[in-house]
This record gives C-alpha cells, sequence and structure tokens, in this order.
C-alpha cells in the first residue's frame, strides 16, 4: 500500500517505556496516513503487513505525541548520569504486556565519532537513559496527561468529568482518536455534547467514526442540526451511512440501540470460519457471543435472515460442521420498532447478552448487546452520578 515513513510514540509517566501508537505510512501522491499499531499484523525486515481499514485522511500529530524518525533520529542527548553529548543513531520497540509495543532501547553514537568502514560505533542503552523518551518530573502538567494515558477509558472519563473546559481540551488533544472516543462513551451526554462541540470538525469527525454506531448516532442526535451534519458529512461515508440509518430509529427501541455491525456469516460458513471472527479482540464480548448467518449481501442490511448460532454450542461442535447446521430455531428476533420494555423483558427471559434485529423484510438489520440494553433502562444521569463516586467501581 505504501511505505513507512515514521513511528509515532506517546512517552509516558517515570517507570514506564513509551508506548508505540502506529505507524505512519506514506501512500502514493506523498500522501501521509496514520495506522495504528493495533492494525500492525506483522513486522519483518522486507514488509510491514497491517490488516483492517485504513483512514485516509492526512497524518496530523496529536499533542504529546513523539516521531522517532523526525524528533529523536540525529538529536543531541546526554545520557543519564553521563556528562558528555551523544546523538541518537537509532531507536528499538519490542512487545510489551497486554499485546502493546514499547519503545526499550536506543543506540547512542559520540559526537565526536567517526565511522569505522562506513560504520559509527555506537552505544546501547535502555530507553530511560534517554532524556528524550521519559518525561522531566517538572512538568507537571505533561507528566499528568502522561499518567492519563495509561488508564481505562472509564477511569480517563472520571478524571475528564472533573476538569474545566481548558484541561479537558488539553487531554483531548494528547489523546488519539480510538482512546478518546472510548472515554467520550463514558461521559454523560451532556459532557459528551460540550466536548464534541468544541473540537475542530475534522478532529470530532475522526472521533465519531472511531465510536460505536451506536453511541455516536445518540450523540449525533443531540446535537444541533447544522453540527450534525457537518459531522457526518467529514465522516468516512460508511460510517456515516450507519448513523443515519440508526438516526431514523426512536433511540428507546431495538432499532435505536443496536449495532449495525454484528457478526455475519454466509450458509456456507463453517465452525471454525465463525470461531476465526469472534476471536477478533476488537470485537467487543457481547457481540462475539452470537454469530447470525445470512444470505448475501453479507452487511447489514442483509439478505434474508437464517439464524442465530450461540458461541457456546460452536465451541462443542467440529470445526468442519456448517455453521447452519447448529442454528437456534427457537429464538424469535427482535424488530427494529420493539419498545424498550419489549426488549428488556425479552433479554431477561432468555437469558441473552446479544440479540438479533429483523426488519419486516426478513433482512437482518443489526444486534442489540445487553450493555446498550442497560444504558437506557438505567437513570438518565447515571453516567453523571457514577463519575462523581457515588457508584463504586471494582479495578
Amino acid at each position: 500500500m505504501g511505505i513507512v515513513r515514521d513511528v509515532v510514540v506517546q512517552v509516558r509517566h517515570a517507570g514506564r517505556a513509551p508506548k508505540v501508537k502506529g505507524i505512519v505510512m506514506e501512500l502514493f501522491a506523498r500522501r501521509r496516513v496514520y495506522v495504528p499499531i493495533e492494525r500492525v499484523y506483522a513486522i519483518d525486515p522486507a514488509q510491514v503487513v497491517i490488516s483492517g481499514a485504513v483512514n485516509a485522511r492526512r497524518f496530523r500529530r496529536r499533542e504529546g505525541e513523539t516521531l522517532v524518525v523526525e524528533d529523536l533520529i540525529d538529536r543531541q542527548v546526554v545520557r543519564r548520569g553521563e556528562s558528555a553529548p551523544a546523538k541518537i543513531y537509532d531507536v528499538s520497540m519490542a512487545p510489551g504486556r497486554a499485546g502493546e509495543w514499547e519503545v526499550d532501547q536506543a543506540a547512542l553514537t559520540a559526537l565526536s565519532n567517526r565511522p569505522f568502514r562506513g560504520r559509527p560505533a555506537f552505544t546501547i542503552v535502555r530507553w530511560n537513559e534517554v532524556p528524550l523518551l521519559s518525561p522531566d518530573p517538572s512538568g507537571a502538567a505533561r507528566l499528568e496527561i502522561s499518567q492519563l494515558l495509561d488508564l481505562r477509558p472509564a477511569d480517563i472519563a472520571r478524571h475528564l468529568h472533573g476538569m474545566d473546559v481548558s484541561r479537558r481540551l488539553e487531554v483531548a488533544a494528547a489523546l488519539d482518536d480510538r482512546r478518546l472516543a472510548e472515554a467520550l462513551e463514558e461521559l454523560p451526554d451532556d459532557e459528551q455534547v460540550a466536548l464534541i462541540s468544541v473540537l475542530d470538525l475534522e478532529r470530532a469527525a475522526d472521533v465519531l467514526e472511531e465510536m460505536d454506531p451506536d453511541d455516536a448516532a445518540d450523540l449525533v442526535a443531540d446535537l444541533p442540526q447544522d453540527k450534525a451534519e457537518g459531522l457526518l458529512s467529514r465522516m468516512r461515508p460508511e460510517d456515516a451511512q450507519d448513523v443515519r440509518d440508526l438516526l431514523l430509529y426512536d433511540e428507546e427501541t431495538a432499532g435505536g440501540m443496536m449495532t449495525p455491525e454484528p457478526v455475519i456469516l454466509a450458509p456456507d460458513a463453517t465452525v471454525a470460519d465463525a470461531l476465526s471472527r469472534v476471536r477478533d479482540e476488537e470485537l467487543p464480548p457481547a457481540l462475539a457471543a452470537m454469530v447470525y448467518v445470512c444470505r448475501p449481501p453479507l452487511e447489514a442490511p442483509t439478505g434474508r435472515y437464517l439464524g442465530a448460532a450461540h458461541i457456546q454450542r460452536l465451541l462443542r461442535e467440529p470445526p468442519s460442521l456448517l455453521v447452519s447446521a447448529v442454528l437456534d430455531a427457537e429464538l424469535a428476533p427482535l424488530a427494529p420498532g420493539d419498545a424498550l420494555a419489549l426488549v428488556s423483558r425479552y433479554f431477561a427471559t432468555y437469558d441473552m447478552v446479544v440479540a438479533p434485529v429483523v426488519d419486516a423484510n426478513g433482512r437482518l438489520v443489526g444486534a442489540v448487546t445487553v450493555d446498550d440494553v442497560l444504558d437506557h433502562m438505567l437513570p438518565e444521569d447515571w453516567r453523571g452520578i457514577q463519575l462523581d463516586g457515588a457508584v463504586s467501581s471494582r479495578p
């Protein structure tokens, strides 16, 4: 697709190696785009293999991000504990915990060093011996932001909830689009609207693309019409269409609560195919609990809906068996217009964590997850109450 030009890293608080956030890839016509490290499938000396969709918007550096080639290579530094200056010759990264990549070492050369047979002599040091790779303890604001980057989305939201507008903007600028989207989903509705409204339109559209479609639709519905239309026009067409489709339904119905991106398989798909799809780490656990078999097209709204299969049943079957052979014949789907009261009783009656939504033409249009049902059953200000500490959360 293109050429890797740089690597984006985020310097974190003392004791944590800088996190590798993604790569900067140059497409044809010298357009540079950002690819999150989660999309990098494999790295070898000849190529970097990526998976999933690539956002073709031009790369823009976020607050607090460091570019390895542009900012570090050939920079003069003084190694911690030393007095003589040196130059950064190279930087390495390695897999860290929980599937992350981290900067682990740097190669330094002396400023007076002369190449021996075309290659300079260098010293390999750990990342924390290079000042540029660890935060300055005196920079309290940057240190606070670097500490936030390691928190779960709900915990980031708790910090955002207690900040004034200018501080929120500073933190939002430091977070990448996906991280900000995840934190935004945990904020009360009015605070979601307030934060997305002060971001520039391009950034706000990027963040909406990273949100779950149903959450994005709820947020867009609360915006003034001109603002909402401006954001939708800047989103990727397929993401914007998902949101527009959900906006057609009342928020308190199955159609308004559903996500249009469940796991959909063709009639000839095997159990092995299904298990491969639900193994995707980006798939929410609730959505991974069930797969749906439909006639083509295999994107919502699909062709004729044939049925659903539970993940637990699939785990007990031979990999070569067709999923169509183990569909739950007794499970009646929800209709897009089903009200919240009916949907909640459905989930309680059948002990479900996810349920299919099928329209009057027999097409699968989405799936409702139990967390979406709870979001609409709890008091309107429940997120604010929890963030204020009235509801405790266990780690």
